[in-house]
């Protein structure tokens, strides 16, 4: 059976050879716990695996990828911030080159619906999904208050905290969840057919699910 993507591994492989080592460097090995910065991995990893499952888990993440990009329009429009999380952008502390690598945003989105076309959109990635956010919005806890990784010490909606440590990682998973994961699966289940026997028998994630 030939490889859904034959040249598009490629490009994501070289993709994380030149942008893994960079953001480590700059920005360090803890912005790899960002919901973002995971997905951009394991969407790389889908295309090389030619995994449904691992590429239908980070569609769910579209809709945080499309409020970055509408802050970020917003900012180049108006000169100001419509929610934030794009602030870095204009940081002249970090060079260009480096803030341009986040424009991965843009592309991610029309990336994953392309790959969901092809191979189809698999029902089981909103458990995964939400495990996987889970866990990542609990090691935003374990690092500094100041980086707030994944909101994981304050909102951004309210900037505050909600309680103690569990239950705020609870209700900014639950805000995860409810407004983010579940529309983009109502969303993706309609649009996207499931994926063929065929191509779930031939990835390894698939098969370990």
């Amino acid at each position: 059976m030939s490889h859904p993507f034959p040249r598009a591994r490629w490009a994501a492989l070289a993709w994380l050879g030149i942008w893994i080592p960079t953001y480590a460097v700059v920005y360090g090995f803890g912005n790899f716990v960002h919901v973002c910065e995971v997905a951009v991995i394991l969407t790389c990893a889908g295309l090389w695996l030619g995994s449904p499952l691992l590429l239908s888990m980070q569609a769910l993440n579209i809709l945080i990828d499309l409020a970055w990009d509408l802050d970020l329009f917003w900012r180049l429009a108006t000169g100001r911030h419509l929610m934030g999380g794009t602030e870095y952008m204009w940081d002249p502390k970090y060079a260009l080159g480096v803030r341009l690598l986040s424009l991965f945003h843009l592309a991610l989105p029309a990336v994953l619906l392309w790959a969901l076309r092809r191979l189809g959109y698999d029902r089981r990635a909103l458990g995964f999904q939400s495990v996987l956010g889970l866990a990542l919005i609990a090691g935003g806890r374990a690092l500094a208050p100041e980086s707030n990784v994944n909101y994981a010490w304050s909102d951004p909606f309210f900037h505050r905290s909600w309680g103690t440590a569990p239950a705020h990682v609870a209700v900014i998973f639950a805000g995860l969840v409810i407004l983010l994961y579940l529309p983009a699966h109502a969303i993706l289940s309609r649009l996207f057919a499931r994926p063929s026997p065929g191509a779930l028998a031939t990835t390894v994630p698939d098969a370990l699910a």
